[in-house]
């Protein structure tokens, strides 16, 4: 009988402590925040997703996926209902895409925000706020594989093209050419050898030229130097030559004015008696013309003016 009885209490305080523990262990898991729904509309594959995925918001976990279904009013079109904490900041420039963790390839909504528009986007169970879905990386990739085959595929006829005879034997002929150039210069530096061992000599022929030159510079800057010397004994040669130019100009002046004031007028009047002795000459010519007898009977005297003795009045013509 005591064996009956502590078995029953045994059994009794096992179902209790069974009942204990899932009572505490679904009042751990119920999830106390008020969310509200969002629909997600997605126009790409959403594979990997399933209900009861996590929801983030830029890696913080804000709801879960509700339900995963074909729009009926838009075939080909995707609906995702979200329950989203009501704390949580979505606006009208919110949107979702699709993200993987790690290396599973779960699924999970990643939210973000443009910043675009910060106002609040409402939503409830009557009238559901829509998202956009924008595509994820795998979505980007997919979508541009095509240009990106295209352009392995152009790389690879690059390749193909540079990997041609043609090209291979540009390249060989490019490589002889620089050979040819590297034993160009092999050459010349062995010519420029000898050359190089007599550079030492020259510069140092050079540095006694400059000395040299450094040295004939000193001397001729030097007061007591011949260049001062010389330049000193042509400025006394010069104030002879000028002394002398001034006796010359002196004794110009001196003949320019004797002949000014003594042989010009003397000329002059050499000029005068010569004219006059030419006018004699002409008025001897023209009584010699006009009375030759003159010259042996003497001149012809002058017909008497008025009131002089033996003037006459000449007879009246009219009166005849």
């Amino acid at each position: 009988m005591e064996n009956k009885s502590h078995a029953f209490w045994a059994g009794l305080f096992t179902v209790l402590l069974a009942l204990a523990i899932g009572i505490g262990a679904f009042l751990l898991n119920v999830d106390r925040s008020v969310r509200e729904p969002y629909d997600l509309i997605a126009r790409t594959s959403v594979t990997g997703l399933s209900p009861d995925a996590a929801v983030r918001f830029r890696g913080l976990g804000v709801g879960r996926v509700q339900s995963i279904k074909f729009d009926p009013d838009h075939p080909g079109q995707i609906v995702i209902r979200i329950m989203v904490d009501q704390r949580a900041p979505i606006t009208h420039s919110t949107f979702g895409s699709l993200s993987f963790q790690g290396v599973t390839g779960i699924a999970f909504i990643q939210l973000d925000d443009t910043g675009k528009d910060p106002t609040p986007l409402p939503s409830s169970a009557k009238q559901v706020a829509q998202l956009p879905m924008r595509p994820g990386l795998f979505d980007q990739l997919q979508l541009r594989g095509d240009i990106l085959l295209h352009k392995l595929e152009k790389v690879a006829d690059d390749v193909d093209d540079m990997l041609s005879p043609e090209m291979r034997a540009q390249l060989q002929a490019t490589v002889a050419s620089m050979q040819h150039a590297a034993d160009g210069v092999a050459t010349l530096s062995q010519q420029m050898a000898p050359v190089a061992g007599k550079l030492p000599a020259t510069l140092h022929e050079l540095d006694q030229t400059l000395a040299s030159t450094n040295q004939l510079i000193t001397s001729l800057n030097r007061p007591d130097g011949p260049f001062e010397m010389n330049l000193n004994k042509v400025g006394t040669a010069a104030q002879q030559s000028g002394a002398a130019l001034t006796s010359i100009q002196s004794t110009v002046q001196e003949l320019s004015a004797r002949v000014g004031y003594d042989t010009l007028p003397r000329v002059n009047s050499l000029s005068d008696d010569v004219r006059s002795a030419a006018r004699s000459i002409d008025r001897a010519a023209d009584t010699f013309s006009t009375n030759p007898r003159g010259v042996l009977f003497g001149a012809t005297p002058a017909a008497p003016g008025p009131r002089e003795p033996g003037f006459s009045w000449p007879a009246d013509r009219t009166a005849q």
